[in-house]
């Protein structure tokens, strides 16, 4: 039988061609086929052949709803995983912008005294050993925090060594730093840091600053580049040490407080000359309420060599100059201290030093003499003829560094104090070191 080729059955044909190329249910196409064919539109064959293009159709219709179903469920787990991803990663951020770093030091130190008898006097023999580790977290791209805790004798400012001695006790951890770091992105090199942090001035050598010392308080440091060879530097901040020291209120003007100024340039005279040049004031109120005006009160200030009475202000210069293109490069640097509060005319400090590397070892020697009343006995370098001032002489150290991040060192000081020994002035005092440090 022939397919009719009437007006009709073209315009037939033509909307049963119209059924099969849009979505349609299977059923109604499948209906629509039969009635063709009962109607005589279409032959057996055609009926036939039109039926499997028909499931073939219906065929692959299914194979791409499967396939679109599958890749949905494919897109719907990427998601969830790139979504518990990143839950995951936020909960890390911190851990991939903090940076851990200590440090673990053994130390043999030998202290002689003139005068001082070895049975349990300021003679000393022993073995120390200093622990540091700090996690230092950058918050965003302008708040940075740190946070520090190190081995101590005891809470003393000077000191984080702790005494291998009282039948391996347990060894006490202080918090050693705690501080926030903001530096906004529209002042660069401007930093104001809050807490208790690292010194924020250029310190030149340890006559004023014994350098385990960590000040606590508010300070802002900037640096300003002039050229590409030289730069302005500077600080100012503001410290409390005692809270109500006269005892008459809790408002500042009642604190023991130290404020803090710093002024400084680095530039080059040549490409192989550099010089590093600066002065600060160090300038403390209520230090009258602090001092030792009978047996039993605790002096926060003078210390250490320090007139009991002995008030602060202190105005400092120093200077260092780099040189290279020798040999071996070397520097030379100095400090000199007056403070014009002092009580007595013993009231000027100064260094004078130079270092070097030769050889793989690192070379530093100064000499200093450090009047009685010319720094705070409180902060200057706890070593230096055992920690006093009214003293003068030499300190010489080397370090070689045996493998990565670890080294070997010694240093010596030879110096003569007035007030290191309880005996007699002018007394000899010296102290040899030997430290194995490791770093991470």
């Amino acid at each position: 039988m022939r397919l009719a080729s009437t007006k009709p059955a073209a315009l037939l044909c033509g909307g049963l061609l119209l059924a099969l190329s849009v979505p349609a249910s299977a059923a109604v196409d499948a209906k629509l086929l039969d009635m063709l064919k009962a109607n005589g539109q279409i032959t057996a064959a055609q009926y036939t052949e039109l039926q499997a293009e028909l499931a073939k159709d219906q065929k692959e219709k299914q194979i791409a709803q499967q396939a679109q179903q599958e890749t949905n469920e494919q897109i719907a787990a990427t998601a969830k995983k790139t979504n518990d991803l990143s839950v995951f990663d936020q909960k890390l951020a911190w851990a991939a912008k903090t940076q851990l770093k200590g440090d673990v030091r053994f130390r043999q130190e030998t202290v002689k005294i003139q005068g001082e008898s070895n049975n349990g006097g300021r003679d000393k023999d022993r073995q120390r050993i200093r622990a540091r580790l700090g996690a230092y977290t950058e918050i965003n791209s302008q708040v940075d925090t740190g946070i520090r805790i190190a081995t101590g004798s005891s809470d003393d400012a000077r000191s984080t060594n702790q005494d291998q001695d009282n039948y391996f006790d347990k060894k006490s951890i202080w918090l050693d730093l705690g501080y926030i770091d903001y530096h906004p992105d529209q002042i660069k090199n401007l930093h104001v840091i809050g807490g208790k942090m690292l010194q924020p001035w250029v310190n030149m050598g340890d006559v004023i600053w014994d350098s385990d010392i960590n000040p606590e308080g508010l300070a802002l440091t900037y640096k300003y580049p002039l050229g590409s060879s030289a730069e302005l530097f500077g600080s100012l901040g503001n410290y409390n040490l005692k809270d109500n020291v006269d005892g008459d209120g809790v408002q500042f003007r009642h604190d023991l407080r130290l404020t803090s100024g710093q002024l400084g340039t680095r530039f080059s005279v040549t490409d192989n000359l550099k010089m590093t040049l600066g002065g600060s004031v160090y300038a403390y109120q209520n230090d009258k309420d602090s001092r030792c005006t009978t047996t039993t009160t605790p002096c926060a200030l003078a210390v250490n060599g320090n007139s009991a009475d002995n008030q602060f202000r202190l105005y400092e210069g120093f200077a260092q100059a780099d040189i290279s293109g020798l040999a071996v490069p070397l520097a030379f640097y100095g400090q000199y201290v007056k403070n014009n509060d002092a009580v007595t005319d013993q009231d000027t400090a100064w260094l004078i030093g130079a270092k070097s590397k030769v050889f793989g070892f690192n070379l530093d020697y100064n000499y200093r003499d450090v009047q009685r009343n010319a720094v705070v006995g409180a902060f200057t370098d706890s070593d230096f003829a055992n920690g006093t001032t009214g003293s003068r002489g030499h300190k010489m150290k080397v370090s070689y560094d045996i493998d990565k991040n670890f080294a070997l060192g010694a240093t010596y000081f030879l110096t003569k104090a007035d007030y290191a020994s309880r005996t007699q002035r002018d007394a000899n005092t010296n102290t040899l070191q030997l430290d194995a440090e490791a770093k991470f």
